[in-house]
């Protein structure tokens, strides 16, 4: 199943540029690479100007989407809105026999 999620950082108990912070934005990118390596993460745009993030997930359910968000080390300082995704019968790259090419 397919997850639209929106992930905002709020501000961080400690100071900016404090060392904490850099470990844990380092283990947050170590741990999000995990989940795409094992197809949790699909794709990741971030929000220019802001730490946000709108990321494509896929997982069999709800309860294994929140724990996989949930590992996340910066999970304490997150507000998340999932959106859960169903297949739109008009989708344009979808046909009868499977995803069509798209041309630029």
């Amino acid at each position: 199943m397919e997850f639209l999620v929106h992930i905002t950082i709020e501000r961080l108990q400690n100071s900016a540029g404090d060392q904490r912070d850099d470990e844990l934005a380092r283990a947050e990118r170590e741990r999000a690479e995990e989940l795409a390596r094992v197809g949790r993460v699909v794709r990741l745009w971030r929000v220019p100007g802001q730490r946000a993030s709108w990321g494509l997930w896929d997982a069999p359910d709800a309860t294994a989407l929140h724990e996989a968000l949930s590992s996340l080390p910066l999970w304490p300082w997150m507000r998340v809105d999932v959106h859960p995704l169903a297949r739109h019968p008009s989708d344009p790259l979808q046909s009868e026999h499977g995803i069509m090419e798209v041309h630029p």
